[in-house]
């Protein structure tokens, strides 16, 4: 089995839940009540995705590089 590396996003919305996205892969998103259930909750998602394009045949994303920059505001 292949080991993929993907970056995720995680936000904590103003209800306190943290939400989960995950960038190389539109639309995957999900949700926990706490940081640790959300990435428990992406990582899943990401799985799930990444075995849906593969019994499609279709292409398994490669990450896309992320970087950050410091700015002044």
């Amino acid at each position: 089995m292949k080991k993929y590396h993907y970056s995720v996003v995680i936000e904590k919305d103003e209800d306190g839940i943290f939400i989960a996205s995950c960038p190389t892969f539109p639309g995957c998103h999900t949700q926990g009540e706490t940081y640790e259930e959300a990435m428990q909750n992406i990582k899943e998602a990401i799985e799930l995705n990444i075995e849906a394009r593969k019994q499609l045949d279709e292409p398994i994303p490669i990450e896309s590089v992320i970087d950050e920059i410091e700015v002044y505001g």
